[in-house]
């Protein structure tokens, strides 16, 4: 099942990509453009065929894709016939629409994914709250497989004697933010002496010290996969269950994606942007360090997460790694830059702002942006994502991320 999961999340991979530069193609040819060619995959091309003025083409390798429009930029060679129709001499919202197509299809895609799962499986609480359900004493130890019976305790244990009360919402450990019990377990684990819980007690912030007591516990060492008898931290307390997911008729499950949609969205966003600081975190695991979970994965580690997903039969998660998927896509083509969608799109709304500016002192317009000054630029950044390319390459292979 796991190379099932790997060769549907290929595929998977291949129609996103088709999708994204079938938007390109659709808006393009729509508004009068000349698209060239259009192919999914790289490489050698597997077979092509020819319908009107687009060559259409299947490259061996199901890994990116193009949409190539005639007068992309000012560089492009035009043929007899282009000189009208070239991308680059369109009017500022036709542009736009061209360079928008792509991040459009793949958004609209992940919206028809998580209706999907809103009929089929349910969505998850994208804001899970760890509720204190209880607080007690801490058993000192625990005992082996299979029935690793804990110890009996008695007094109140460190989170009652600090303050903690049933009903109390904890927000963060230490300064970092924790939104599941059991990133607040690891953490606690982790810890020895006093860790600073921030807890929200009917709408007040609190910040209360906790005394960390040491236990013994059966723990899975994430490499190995082998139980060891290891010291941990413990404070006795206990978090109410979470909700499971929740399922919606057709019409109810319709706002319901748009919404759980708009919140992955922002999630993705905050995601993206905290990446370059997650460039020390990979440089740790791949030299022998220990993988955090919260780090990026690159095309290889999606791959075996949903390799995973499928051999576990979690074919909801393997949904939701699609929208991920695909919301990444659409997010990375949005940044600014150049060759990216972003960055054409940066460069139209430039020459027109430019352009309105002379008009307004009365110049005429200016030419198009000399590209090649912008070479520079494009270099640095894809040298910059490709070595951040490869360091996740490596550390998918070297520690790769485990499905809980």
């Amino acid at each position: 099942m796991f190379a099932l999961g790997v060769a549907l999340f290929a595929l998977a991979l291949a129609v996103s990509v088709a999708l994204h530069e079938a938007g390109h193609l659709w808006v393009a040819r729509r508004l009068g453009m000349k698209v060239r060619r259009f192919a999914v995959g790289r490489g050698p091309t597997v077979f092509s065929f020819r319908r009107g003025e687009t060559e259409y083409g299947l490259g061996l390798f199901p890994v990116g894709g193009f949409c190539e429009i005639a007068g992309t930029t000012a560089l492009d060679e035009l043929a007899p016939g282009e000189y009208d129709r070239a991308l680059y001499r369109q009017r500022t919202w036709k542009r736009v629409a061209v360079m928008s197509g792509g991040v459009c299809m793949n958004f609209l895609l992940a919206v028809v994914l998580v209706l999907g799962l809103a009929v089929g499986w349910g969505l998850p609480d994208l804001h899970p709250r760890i509720v204190v359900e209880s607080v007690g004493c801490v058993p000192p130890s625990q005992g082996p497989a299979p029935g690793y019976g804990l110890v009996g305790c008695d007094g109140p244990g460190p989170a009652a004697s600090a303050g903690i009360r049933p009903g109390d919402v904890v927000l963060a450990v230490d300064g970092r933010d924790v939104a599941r019990f059991g990133d607040l377990v690891e953490r606690v684990w982790q810890s020895s002496g006093v860790v600073e819980l921030v807890i929200d007690r009917q709408g007040r912030e609190l910040r209360v010290p906790v005394a960390v007591e040491p236990v013994q516990r059966w723990v899975v060492d994430p490499r190995s996969g082998v139980e060891r008898s290891t010291t941990v931290g413990a404070i006795g307390l206990s978090a109410q269950p979470v909700a499971g997911p929740v399922r919606y008729g057709l019409v109810a499950a319709v706002p319901a994606a748009f919404a759980f949609t708009g919140d992955l969205v922002v999630a993705s966003a905050r995601t993206l942007a905290s990446a370059p600081s997650k460039v020390a975190s990979l440089w740790h695991s791949v030299t022998g360090g220990e993988r955090d979970a919260d780090t990026p994965v690159s095309v290889v580690g999606a791959a075996s997460l949903g390799g995973q997903a499928a051999e576990r039969g979690m074919w909801e998660s393997f949904v939701l790694l699609m929208v991920g998927l695909n919301l990444f896509v659409g997010l990375v083509n949005l940044l600014p830059l150049l060759p990216l969608d972003g960055g054409h799109t940066a460069v139209a709304v430039y020459e027109a702002c430019r352009n309105r500016v002379r008009r307004l002192r009365g110049l005429s317009d200016a030419g198009p942006v000399d590209f090649g000054k912008l070479l520079p630029v494009t270099y640095a950044f894809v040298v910059a994502g490709g070595a951040f390319t490869v360091l996740t390459v490596v550390a998918d292979v070297v520690a790769p991320i485990r499905l809980a």
